[in-house]
C-alpha cells in the first residue's frame, strides 16, 4: 500500500485525469482556464487541491488523504463547543457537522475575506469539510459564490463518496457560501452576525460590568478615529481597555490618524486561541479598519489571564 502524502506535499502533474462535461475522462494537462478556474470557480487554493487529488491514482489513497487532511487541517480542528449549535448545524448530513466562520479585512487586496472553521463527528465527512475550510478560507464572499460543486468530479473524490455523502457535500458547500454571503454583510455594516457565534456567544456571556478605560494620545486630544475604536469595543464589555494614539511615533504629521496600539482584558476572550480573539476585535471594529494604517493589538487578556 502507499503511504498516504501529506496534504501540503501535493504536487499537480498530468498523469491524473479529470470528467469533462460528457463525462469522458481527459488528461488534467488539456484543461483549460475556462474548464477548471472560470467554469468552476476554483479559489486558487482549491484549484491546487484539487489537481493534487486527481494526480492520484489510486481511489483508496485518495480516501485516505481525506482522512489525513481531517485529521492535520487546523480549521477543522479548532471549533470551539460554543459554536456547536443548531445555526451553525449543515442540514442533510449523514453525520453530525458543524461550520462557523469571520471576516477579516485583507489590506492586501482592500476586501474583506472569510475565515471558516468547522468539525464533524464521521471522519470521511470531517475529511470532506476540512477540504473546503481550507479551500474556501482567505477568499472574498464573492469569490467562494462562484465555486462550483463540479470540482469534485475534477478531483475524483466523487468516486469515494456515497449518494448519502455527496449530498452532504453539497450541503456544505452551500452552507459555506450562505455563511460568507451572511457574515461579509454583517462586516461591511459594522455589525456582528446572528450566524457567527463564535463572536455573538461570547459577548452574551460576557460580565455586565464597567469598563476601566484607560488613553494615552497625542497632545491629548481624542480624535475621531480613536473614539470610533473605543467606542466599538464597548460590545465586549471589556473590564480594562487602553488604546493609544502612536501615529506621531510612526511618521504621521500632527492631529492626522494613522496608527494605534490596544491592550484589551474582557471576559468575551474566554475559550479564544489567540487567532480567534484578534478576529473577534477586527470583526469588532468593522468598518474602523479599512480607514487606518496600522493597529497593534499588544494585548488580549481574560480578567483570570490579566490576573
Amino acid at each position: 500500500m502507499a503511504p498516504t502524502p501529506s496534504a501540503d506535499a501535493f504536487v499537480s502533474n498530468s498523469n491524473g485525469s479529470a470528467r469533462s462535461n460528457n463525462n469522458v475522462f481527459r488528461p488534467l494537462s488539456s484543461l483549460t482556464a475556462a474548464d477548471s478556474e472560470l467554469d468552476l470557480g476554483m479559489t486558487p487554493e482549491l484549484k491546487r487541491v484539487t489537481d493534487a487529488f486527481a494526480a492520484i491514482g489510486e481511489e483508496q489513497v485518495r480516501y485516505k488523504q481525506l482522512l489525513y487532511m481531517a485529521q492535520t487541517t487546523k480549521e477543522a480542528n479548532s471549533l470551539p463547543e460554543s459554536s456547536k449549535i443548531s445555526e451553525n448545524k449543515v442540514p442533510g448530513c449523514l453525520s453530525t457537522v458543524y461550520v462557523d466562520g469571520t471576516a477579516e479585512y485583507d489590506d492586501e487586496i482592500g476586501d474583506y475575506v472569510i475565515n471558516f472553521v468547522g468539525d464533524s463527528d464521521g471522519l470521511m465527512t470531517k475529511g470532506l469539510v476540512a477540504l473546503l475550510l481550507r479551500c474556501l478560507s482567505r477568499n472574498t464572499a464573492e469569490a467562494i459564490q462562484k465555486v462550483d460543486p463540479e470540482f469534485i468530479k475534477v478531483a475524483r473524490i466523487d468516486q469515494s463518496l456515497t449518494p448519502g455523502r455527496n449530498n452532504g457535500f453539497l450541503n456544505m458547500l452551500q452552507t459555506m457560501k450562505n455563511k460568507a454571503r451572511e457574515i461579509d454583510e454583517a462586516a461591511r455594516n459594522g455589525k456582528t452576525s446572528s450566524s457567527v457565534t463564535t463572536v455573538t456567544d461570547v459577548i452574551s456571556s460576557a460580565d455586565e460590568g464597567t469598563a476601566d478605560h484607560q488613553a494615552s494620545a497625542a497632545g491629548g486630544a481624542h480624535g475621531p478615529k480613536y473614539t470610533a475604536i473605543t467606542e466599538a469595543l464597548q460590545v465586549l464589555k471589556p473590564d480594562s481597555l487602553t488604546v493609544v494614539d502612536s501615529s506621531l511615533m510612526n511618521g504621521s504629521t500632527e492631529g492626522v490618524e494613522t496608527h494605534f496600539e490596544l491592550s484589551i482584558v474582557a471576559s468575551a476572550f474566554e475559550g479564544l486561541n489567540v487567532i480567534k480573539r484578534q478576529q473577534l476585535v477586527f470583526m469588532m471594529l468593522g468598518e474602523v479598519m479599512p480607514q487606518v494604517e496600522g493597529l497593534r493589538i499588544v494585548s488580549m487578556y481574560t480578567p483570570e489571564e490579566a490576573e
